[in-house]
């Protein structure tokens, strides 16, 4: 049974959610502060996490730091009233897969539950890319997930490198960010994210020489993305 680690102080929030997840076939385990939650993501390696960001003893961000730090790859989805861009900007530099604002719809985060899952069980997306790819000075290896700008290893993470691989496989034509969310994340188009534009924000930080004035990575108006080679 798939297990969910949900690190949420609100305990009735908390108790609500498990109750749903589990009516969803999930198996749930509840911590109520950052040190705890914590300290289970280590011990038993639970398939996705739900993390809360104001948590007493640790808060989410220093979970989330040193969850990646120490090389765990869970997939962990933040659940936090703290919605503002920057939030979410930091939450996903700092390893976050998705990020979901207080209040939310159910039916949403079940949604997003569901695609992070499905994505890390290893989900083969149709027309993957084998062999090395180069554009500019930027060089990607898909068997080996690896990235390299000008010789240098750049560091990315998960979901910025399936959005990079969606990208180029389109070789110059337009993706719109309905497509990229259900092509990376598995929404369906019915789900509205920003979670698009943020992870284009820290591709651009990471493999553009001007992140403001992209070379590679182009926003197509009202369109979407597309990548110049």
């Amino acid at each position: 049974m798939t297990r969910i680690l949900l690190i949420e102080d609100n305990r009735n929030l908390a108790t609500g959610l498990r109750n749903n997840l589990e009516i969803e076939g999930y198996r749930v385990q509840i911590a109520t502060d950052g040190a705890a939650g914590l300290a289970i993501a280590r011990d038993e390696s639970p398939d996705l996490i739900i993390l809360d960001l104001m948590l007493p003893e640790l808060d989410g961000y220093r979970v989330l730091r040193a969850l990646r730090e120490n090389g765990h790859a869970t997939p962990v989805l933040i659940l936090s009233a703290r919605g503002e861009e920057a939030d979410k900007v930091l939450g996903f530099r700092l390893g976050a897969d998705d990020y979901v604002s207080k209040p939310f719809s159910l039916l949403e985060l079940l949604a997003r539950v569901d695609a992070l899952l499905r994505r890390s069980a290893g989900k083969v997306v149709p027309g993957q890319l084998t062999e090395r790819q180069r554009f500019g000075e930027i060089e990607i290896d898909p068997a080996s997930r690896v990235v390299l700008r000008d010789g240098a290893p750049v560091a990315l993470r998960p979901k910025e490198f399936d959005l990079l691989i969606a990208l180029v496989r389109r070789r110059g034509g337009v993706a719109s960010r309905d497509e990229l969310l259900q092509e990376v994340w598995g929404y369906s188009r019915e789900v509205f994210s920003r979670t698009v534009d943020s992870h284009v924000a820290e591709l651009r930080r990471k493999l553009e020489a001007e992140p403001a004035a992209p070379r590679y990575i182009l926003t197509v108006r009202k369109a979407g993305y597309r990548l110049q080679a």
